[in-house]
């Protein structure tokens, strides 16, 4: 099955058109959860899916290269849960979920929740040459495939971008 990147101009191409519906939309129900602030999450969640895809991509072809295996889909879903040469993937995977559970949840998302969650996506992907654990690994997947530098900076752009007025 193939998957169809989304590149930077379309991400935020679409946040901005949405963006501007959304505006309208929030004029006209004052009061009730603003659109601007699912949309906003809903924006952000596809990039850090998209994120998601590529490091897994990319720790695909290193695992592969590194122990000359080439594995089945299932083999992968499998080393994916048990092998510790994928376990620092598991922070984004719980980033993910929380959007998520957040996207899901029958009460209305406050301006607040949508921040402190963006602010923990921000620190949690904030790649670092010394640190330890996801950090570091992030620095280095980022070093060497250009594939995940795009996505990072792509999902970077929408977590930094002011939230809508």
């Amino acid at each position: 099955m193939a998957v169809e990147k989304l590149s930077i101009q379309t991400l935020l191409g679409a946040f901005v058109v949405l963006e501007t519906n959304v505006k309208m939309a929030d004029s006209t129900f004052p009061g009730a959860e603003s659109a601007g602030l699912r949309l906003r999450l809903a924006t952000v969640r596809a990039a850090l899916q998209a994120l998601h895809k590529t490091l897994l991509d990319s720790e695909r072809v290193s695992y592969e290269t590194s122990f000359g295996l080439t594995v089945s889909p299932y083999q992968f879903l499998q080393l994916l849960t048990s092998d510790p040469w994928f376990a620092w993937l598991a922070p984004i995977t719980h980033l993910l979920a929380d959007v998520d559970a957040l996207l899901d949840a029958k009460e209305p998302l406050t301006a607040m929740v949508v921040e402190t969650l963006l602010q923990k996506i921000k620190l949690q992907l904030t790649p670092t040459e010394t640190g330890e654990g996801f950090s570091r690994q992030f620095d280095e997947v980022l070093q060497r495939d250009p594939d995940v530098l795009f996505a990072h900076v792509a999902l970077a752009k929408l977590v930094r971008a002011p939230a809508a007025k």
